[in-house]
């Protein structure tokens, strides 16, 4: 089995693979007597549909029965109140420097203490689509929050038949020493005076997301939001992947086969709403033959280069996906959208963030025809996306260590997928390394990792602007038009003015010029800006994240060339 459920007797006690304290806490919630197992897709369903509040839209799920639905199964609408987006705030690394795990400890104490006048549902799911790299997670929820039990289900993978066959074939994880990921869940907790519970340990008064990711467990309390949970899942995913060799990806790849039978296989990393997305299912009007791996989550094996998709299944904003359209047939279900009644009297949902910013819908696996669990074919090139008004819509980056701190400054605008405080500039620039916002151990990891595929692997780096730059928007034709140059092999790269590891294509409107003194000088601020940030690893959190000087000094050297 991939991670571990099962332990002889022998191995169970203080100091041995799974038994952390934190973990202990957690996974005993699990075996209550007021736990009812769920055990298929069907009866998660029927208990969402069943839960109050829930819409049930006469939109059908098609092909149903392929999902280990029943055919007549109808897409669910359930929407969670005023918060409609992940909250990075509430987070708590255990390990981290500042971090009270003793405090936080407690309080997860209390909080499954009282979840014992509760009925709680208990699921399993698999995260990792291939032999090479499955992980079983668990989740223990309660009686109320059906539709977040079903939504997580259908997010990753249920025990089909078919995955249970797999993963009894699949690869013990780390030696058969990674348990399985343990999470409890209560979206219904609030902090009360209560005995030896210290609540100063949390970093927001009202939610806590706690992960103990060395021993694959976590605590989500307080939070209704199920991007907290798909990300939370992933976050002890990714972390696992991080510890065996993998290099963790948020992020889009896909694979094209060119008219000679040549491969380009591509990754794109960005935040919600940077484009990944739209660069992954790209078509390309039908130029090449195309496959996809997955548009958020994926691991790359830094030994083969070969890719693993985390998820079947795509969590994907309905914004730009009118009532009515082709891919609404996809769907699986949805959250924070309006419904209303078409002309024949039956429920629709109504979409395009008229209710609420950042409505959400999971759509199965069907709406990306070429889609696949894994991509053999080594990586071929990295695209950091960025929304950065200095840099071109495309620079070609020269050396393992720039390529890397490069992703590790990854600058980019705050999503509507996030909940921020009140007054924060959604157009401000910030930097998101390696745009994963959901990293549990230091950062030097993915640096390593990322550094390790240029260097060793000759794997090309290159940022992509698709936001605007000096003032005028890069278009998806442009991104989708640089992309094919680059696939075909036809782009050419000339070196930019003085930087000698940085190269530049030509394309047509967006020629920077640095004989322009006010934009050489915002460009020299947004390198300034990376190298500040680099140092602020180094300071921040007593070093937790300092990054090796190679990676600073090619970011000065940015700077000094300028």
């Amino acid at each position: 089995m991939s991670t571990k459920a099962y332990y002889p007797i022998s191995e169970i006690g203080a100091g041995k693979p799974g038994f952390s304290k934190t973990r202990s806490i957690i996974e005993a919630a699990f075996y209550g007597n007021n736990v009812v197992k769920v055990n298929t897709l069907k009866e998660a369903y029927e208990l969402a549909k069943n839960s109050p509040g829930t819409i049930v839209t006469d939109m059908p799920i098609l092909r149903g029965e392929e999902f280990g639905l029943e055919a007549d199964a109808k897409v669910l609408l359930f929407n969670d109140g005023a918060v409609t987006g992940r909250y990075a705030t509430a987070r708590r690394i255990k390990g981290e420097p500042g971090v009270d795990d003793a405090k936080l400890d407690k309080v997860v104490m209390d909080a499954i203490y009282e979840t014992r006048w509760k009925t709680m549902y208990h699921a399993e799911v698999y995260v990792g689509l291939d032999p090479e790299f499955m992980a079983k997670a668990h989740l223990l929820i309660p009686e109320g929050e059906e539709n977040l039990l079903y939504n997580w289900m259908l997010n990753f993978q249920y025990m089909s038949d078919e995955y249970v066959k797999m993963y009894k074939k699949s690869q013990p994880i780390g030696g058969g020493n990674e348990p399985d990921i343990y999470i409890f869940s209560d979206p219904q907790w609030v902090p009360g005076n209560r005995p030896d519970v210290d609540y100063s340990c949390l970093s927001d008064p009202l939610t806590l997301c706690y992960f103990d990711t060395n021993e694959n467990c976590a605590a989500i309390l307080g939070m209704k939001y199920f991007g907290e949970h798909k990300k939370g899942t992933l976050t002890m995913a990714w972390a696992l992947a991080n510890r065996n060799g993998y290099a963790s990806c948020h992020g889009g790849q896909k694979e094209y086969t060119l008219a000679d039978g040549s491969k380009f296989v591509a990754s794109v990393y960005g935040l919600s709403g940077s484009g990944k997305s739209t660069l992954t299912h790209a078509k390309h009007n039908g130029k090449y033959e195309i496959k996809v791996l997955h548009d958020d989550a994926f691991i790359i094996n830094t030994d083969t280069c070969a890719s693993i998709a985390l998820e079947p299944t795509y969590f994907d904003k309905t914004a730009d996906y009118p009532t009515g359209c082709e891919d609404n047939a996809y769907l699986l279900s949805a959250q924070n959208c309006s419904a209303t009644l078409d002309e024949d009297g039956k429920i629709q949902l109504v979409t395009e963030d008229i209710r609420n910013g950042n409505g959400r819908a999971i759509k199965s696996k069907l709406w990306s025809p070429n889609r696949v669990d894994k991509i053999d074919a080594p990586v071929n090139a990295i695209f950091w996306i960025m929304k950065d008004p200095t840099i071109p819509p495309v620079v070609k980056l020269k050396g393992a260590a720039l390529a890397s701190v490069m992703g590790a400054t990854l600058a980019t605008k705050t999503s509507s997928a996030e909940r921020v405080a009140a007054g924060t500039d959604m157009n401000a620039i910030r930097i998101v390394p390696y745009a994963n916002p959901f990293r549990t151990y230091p950062l030097v990891n993915d640096y390593e990792k990322f550094k390790k595929l240029v260097k060793e692997k000759d794997v090309d780096c290159y940022i992509i602007n698709t936001g605007d730059f000096m003032g005028k928007k890069v278009q998806p034709k442009d991104t989708l038009g640089i992309l094919e140059a680059i696939v075909e092999g036809k782009a050419s790269f000339t070196q930019w003015g003085p930087f000698e590891d940085i190269e530049i294509m030509d394309w047509e409107g967006f020629t920077p010029d640095l004989n322009d003194e006010a934009y050489k000088a915002e460009l020299k601020n947004s390198m300034a800006t990376r190298v500040n940030a680099v140092e602020g690893f180094a300071n921040n959190k007593g070093g937790y994240d300092k990054l090796p000087d190679e990676a600073l000094d090619a970011l000065k050297k940015l700077v000094n060339a300028l």
